[in-house]
């Protein structure tokens, strides 16, 4: 190897490399863009890198850091810095979602600019360059490769990037940012749509259920009713809370996660804003629910708590909590947020003749207020939506609706006389029984009789 042909460190790479050391340092707001995995390994490569007699084994592995980092998250280091940007969230993503942006502290405002300065000068500090000061640093005779990544944004984020990517000075749009804020929410509200609370903390789901509004059918009116209270929830007038009831398998889960996906669309399309987001609560943590609310009050989106199969024990620290989120408290309840639970009773604690009370009961003597209280809690509902069990006719719809969205090829003789068989040899007449088995049929069909055989495939 001829050293004389390799590349010497220069005085000013490392005085560039120092200068954005201190850039870096200097964040006011926005230090979390920096404080993941990929913002961690840019950092700990540019104090590798920062000496002209820096350790070139060193260099190799914090460059090694770096490229991994990159690679796990799928992005590139100017894409990363651009969703952390928006995805951020700190004191002024949150207050530029509650107030207009004429109304926020200048000295806010002014940390934001400084911030947006600061991210440009390391957005512009590309893979490229890291690589060729590892090379010069460790004498390398070419330098290790670049991470790259031809992977699109999404819309919003797109067009954000192209925005910044027009302005010489990013500290100009702070006015625009403040804007994403409100209409698109931060931190993790913008990157999902689907939550769970657990443990204390909301924990985004990458895949929701894809189930359609399309697919359900069966209980059209009670579909539109809900349809019309979440309509209310997104135009921000006063929606209802609501309790859908009735008999298993009748398709309340599944109509409550379909609307995820009939109105979590956030693409700018010139049409108002559908930012409606799912949060599933379990019975468990439902003596949360007062600090959730608190959590979602302020935010952009709109929210419908999801508590699936609800019913209480008696003196259930769940059914406190949940009767505060129904009825309210001297705190006044957010109009973004919305609870829709599921049941299969009509009366969610369950109730024991010994707890009837009783002429000679000298235990309460209001006894029978205390039952009636427990009786009539599925009344702190606004609305109150009953599944009744599918009969023949009804369960022979959804057969047919769901088979022809299958596009499953046998007459419709056939396709009845077998899904009845298999409502009497499985579970019943039920939407979730139709959905059993035509995805067996579809199966069956696919795999061992082809697409267009019309033999029954039920088994015997």
């Amino acid at each position: 190897m001829n050293n004389q042909a390799m590349p010497m460190p220069s005085t000013s790479s490392h005085t560039k490399i120092q200068y954005l050391q201190r850039q870096a340092a200097s964040l006011l707001l926005y230090q979390s863009v920096l404080q993941g995995e990929v913002g961690t390994a840019f950092i700990d490569l540019l104090q590798a890198i920062r000496y002209t007699d820096a350790d070139a084994r060193g260099c190799l592995q914090a460059y090694g850091s770096y490229f991994h980092a990159l690679a796990a998250k799928n992005q590139n280091w100017e894409d990363y810095i651009i969703t952390q940007i928006l995805f951020c969230e700190n004191p002024f993503t949150r207050l530029a979602q509650q107030r207009k942006f004429e109304d926020l502290s200048p000295a806010l405002v002014a940390a934001v600019q400084h911030d947006l300065q600061v991210l440009q000068s390391l957005y512009e500090c590309s893979s490229a360059s890291l690589s060729e000061w590892v090379q010069t640093i460790a004498y390398l005779p070419i330098s290790p490769v670049v991470w790259y990544e031809e992977k699109e944004l999404l819309g919003v984020e797109t067009k954000f990037a192209a925005y910044l990517q027009e302005l010489d000075n990013w500290g100009d749009a702070v006015q625009e940012l403040a804007a994403y804020y409100q209409r698109y929410g931060s931190g993790l509200f913008a990157q999902y749509r689907a939550f769970r609370w657990q443990a204390g903390r909301f924990i985004g789901i990458q895949y929701p259920d894809p189930v359609k509004l399309s697919t359900l059918v069966g209980y059209e009116s009670q579909r539109d009713a809900l349809l019309k209270n979440t309509e209310f929830l997104l135009s921000g007038e006063v929606a209802l809370h609501v309790l859908l009831y009735g008999s298993r398998g009748s398709g309340k889960s599944s109509l409550v996660k379909s609307l995820l996906n009939e109105y979590s669309d956030v693409s700018d399309n010139g049409k108002a804003q559908r930012s409606l987001c799912l949060l599933e609560v379990a019975k468990s943590d439902l003596k949360d629910l007062p600090e959730i609310v608190e959590h979602l009050r302020g935010v952009s989106q709109k929210f419908i708590i999801f508590v699936d199969d609800l019913s209480f024990e008696e003196d259930d620290d769940a059914f406190k909590a949940l009767k505060v989120v129904l009825e309210g408290n001297l705190t006044a309840r957010p109009q973004n947020v919305v609870v829709y639970a599921t049941s299969n009773r009509r009366h969610l604690i369950r109730e024991f003749f010994v707890d009837r009370p009783a002429p000679k009961d000298n235990d309460e003597i209001h006894a029978w207020d205390t039952m009636q209280e427990k009786l009539s809690f599925s009344d702190r509902f606004g609305l109150t939506l009953t599944f009744e069990p599918a009969n023949q006719k009804t369960y022979l719809n959804i057969i047919r609706h769901l088979a022809a969205e299958a596009e499953i090829n046998i007459t419709e003789e056939d396709l009845e006389y077998q899904a009845l068989q298999w409502a009497t040899r499985h579970n019943g007449r039920s939407g979730r029984t139709a959905r059993q088995f035509i995805d067996f049929l579809k199966a069956d069909l696919k795999l061992f009789h082809g697409t267009n055989n019309n033999t029954s495939t039920t088994e015997n």
